[in-house]
């Protein structure tokens, strides 16, 4: 299944799971957003930590999209994207 796909079947399971790990704002950017993704491309988001939000929370978020997706998935924070495209990345990016 390409991972646009399993964003859309399960947005709203994403998103819960999102706040359970203490981030907000969870955008998709990449080639799922554009409709380029394929089977076996990975699901890029991008969230914002919150007060307290740890490498566990993000991981632990990583983990449980994956399982419920079926797909890879890569959980990145703005800060986590390289300076030369972070604006480009953040102001491409769309809400789930």
């Amino acid at each position: 299944m390409r991972p646009s796909q399993a964003l859309h079947q399960h947005r709203d399971a994403v998103c819960l799971a999102a706040a359970r790990f203490r981030v907000a704002n969870p955008r998709v950017f990449g080639s799922a957003l554009h409709g380029h993704d394929v089977e076996g491309s990975d699901l890029d988001l991008l969230v914002d930590p919150l007060p307290g939000t740890t490498l566990f929370d993000l991981g632990g978020l990583q983990d449980e999209l994956q399982s419920l997706l079926g797909v890879s998935v890569d959980v990145l924070t703005p800060k986590d994207l390289p300076a030369e495209f972070r604006d480009a990345v953040v102001q491409d990016a769309r809400p789930l």
